[in-house]
């Protein structure tokens, strides 16, 4: 949640969102915030990167010298490629114009998640529905409900976890292929993957893998469907951005 958004406790309204006048009843002006407020509750960013935004993104950390193989651009280029599709992405929305899911990929913090989350920041503070989902997190939810071990009863059944990821108007899904993936997971991923296919519902897909790697990770079919519906991206750093930004803080 942005830093000048916290959990509202209205004195006008005393947190109900309207104002009572005799017998009349009117909006409270804190009601904008806190619909805004509950939108990113449902995102389910966590509040670490909610501070991530197109503005703070930063390209120092991309080299021209370096050069990506495969392009034949340096780091920088590549970088500066898939800042510019994430930024389309979020106007293409906003516009209500179809817009083409963006698969990007890279080493250990390269910034990949971060891209991603400017991404539903910027369209979550213009009120846009989406959902962030931590892959390897999203499958220990859903397996947990079939833990019959359990001392007490989950939040959100099956159901409800795999039907809103399939279904959310924007699904960012984080770090797909950092889990030990069974038959039983590759199939999750696939029935969400395929339903928003089908449906033509706009997919942000981060991973550390290759192409070739994912499609022995995840299967074919996922990896067939994620390039039909993502348009790939490539970050790529000398050195992870964010032992690097560490290492900065413990010298200062």
């Amino acid at each position: 949640m942005p830093e000048n958004m916290q959990e509202a406790h209205c004195r006008l309204c005393g947190d109900r969102g309207v104002i009572l006048s005799g017998e009349a009843a009117h909006p409270c002006r804190c009601l904008p915030m806190r619909k805004l407020e509950k939108k990113f509750k449902e995102a389910r960013i966590p509040p670490g990167l909610t501070k991530y935004t197109f503005e703070t993104f930063d390209f120092k950390y991309y080299s021209k010298d370096c050069c990506d193989e495969i392009k034949n651009i340096s780091h920088y280029a590549s970088a500066r490629i898939a800042y510019q599709a994430a930024r389309d992405f979020v106007k293409k929305v906003l516009q209500k114009q179809a817009a083409e899911g963006l698969l990007f990929t890279g080493p250990v913090g390269s910034g990949k998640t971060f891209l991603a989350c400017s991404i539903a920041n910027a369209l979550l503070q213009k009120g846009e529905a989406l959902l962030f989902a931590v892959v390897p997190d999203l499958l220990d939810q859903i397996r947990y409900t079939f833990d019959t071990s359990r001392q007490a009863e989950p939040e959100q059944t099956e159901k409800d976890l795999t039907e809103t990821a399939r279904e959310v108007p924007l699904l960012l899904l984080d770090d797909l292929g950092a889990h030990n993936y069974t038959e039983w997971t590759r199939n999750k991923i696939y029935g969400i993957i395929n339903y928003r296919l089908n449906y033509q519902l706009p997919t942000i897909v981060t991973t550390n893998l290759n192409l070739e790697d994912l499609d022995e990770v995840v299967g074919r079919r996922t990896t067939s469907r994620l390039l039909q519906m993502c348009r790939p991206y490539r970050l790529l750093v000398e050195c992870d951005i964010r032992i690097v930004q560490r290492q900065r803080v413990l010298t200062d």
